[in-house]
């Protein structure tokens, strides 16, 4: 995998993901688990994870892609976003002896989805591209065996890798985290154009399942504004069909000191969207019903009602809407 480092005189440039990071001998990356090991670009968890779960799909959160199948969920230490709100910072930005992980090669992980009778494998918790080739190996095992392969990923990859990576994902969800270079730059330490750019690749030139996910946190990417150009740019650049999800914030890490998100802003935020004419609109984080449920972009019928992640009534035949037989978007 060339396009996965550059050599300057004795040092490595990591190409995976927009930070390049140059390291020098025995000098890790910003992810924090690739070093340069004798001159080579060593994953140092690959092979290893922070457990295993049975998860259904609508956890993670996909509610197009394959309804109330089970995905077999891991992940590993290590991230390549700065995120001060990040809900997962035991794993993502953990700096200890990484030894302590669960060992399970792609095979491992085949082997026990096919015994749970898992649907799909998710590449989860933290960011799969900073697992890239751990991912990789396990999705191609997946794919010989007919096991779908998620990813659920900021989506901060460079262009070359990002096309190796998704070829062997059939479903992705991307957290598009605000959308301003602002907020990304101050609360992520990270740049926006990266994240579209990987949205617009995926959703345009893949077969690849996508569905967007925007952490809501009050006062910081929650506006009017922010929203609207969000909105609009789905609707210019990826189309209307796309699933949005609007999840509500929990303090956490550097954001511990915050409010949690309130059920009132994520329901601006959809009702923003649907106005725009975005089709699918959800929200996550409460047990709604009403704003978790697939609605019919035709008839307006709930196809797939919702109580958390429970399907408690199925409406379509095949992809089909049983009440007006109008297709519906995604992979049923």
């Amino acid at each position: 995998m060339k396009f996965k480092m550059h050599f300057l005189d004795d040092k490595i440039q990591c190409l995976i993901c927009p930070r390049k990071c140059i390291l020098k001998e025995g000098q890790r990356g910003f992810c924090h688990v690739r070093i340069n090991l004798n001159g080579d670009l060593v994953l140092e968890t690959y092979g290893k994870n922070t457990g295993l779960s049975i998860d259904p799909i609508e956890k993670k959160p996909l509610y197009h892609f394959y309804p109330a199948s089970k995905v077999l969920s891991f992940g590993t230490f290590g991230c390549n976003m700065g995120c001060l709100f990040c809900q997962n910072f035991h794993m993502s930005k953990y700096r200890g002896d990484i030894s302590i992980s669960q060992k399970a090669s792609p095979e491992d992980i085949v082997r026990i989805a096919k015994q749970y009778n898992c649907k799909s494998v998710a590449f989860t918790y933290n960011d799969p591209d900073v697992f890239f080739e751990y991912a990789i190996d396990t999705a191609k095992l997946c794919r010989q065996e007919g096991i779908k392969t998620v990813a659920v990923t900021a989506g901060y990859i460079n262009e070359e890798p990002r096309k190796e990576f998704y070829k062997y994902m059939d479903a992705a969800n991307i957290d598009l985290k605000g959308f301003s270079e602002e907020f990304y730059r101050k609360n992520c330490l990270a740049h926006l154009e990266p994240v579209l750019n990987t949205i617009k690749y995926t959703v345009n030139e893949t077969p690849c399942h996508i569905e967007l996910t925007t952490l809501l946190i009050e006062g910081e990417n929650d506006s009017e504004t922010m929203l609207q150009n969000e909105c609009e740019w789905i609707i210019n650049n990826i189309g209307d069909n796309i699933p949005l999800h609007f999840s509500g914030f929990y303090p956490r890490y550097k954001f511990n000191d915050r409010k949690s998100t309130t059920l009132q802003t994520l329901l601006k935020a959809r009702e923003i969207a649907l106005n725009f004419g975005i089709k699918y609109v959800y929200t996550g984080n409460f047990e709604t019903p009403e704003t978790s449920s697939t609605y019919c972009s035709n008839c307006g019928k709930i196809i797939i009602k919702r109580n958390g992640y429970n399907i408690t009534e199925y409406n379509i035949s095949g992809n089909k809407c049983s009440f007006c037989g109008k297709e519906c978007d995604g992979e049923f």
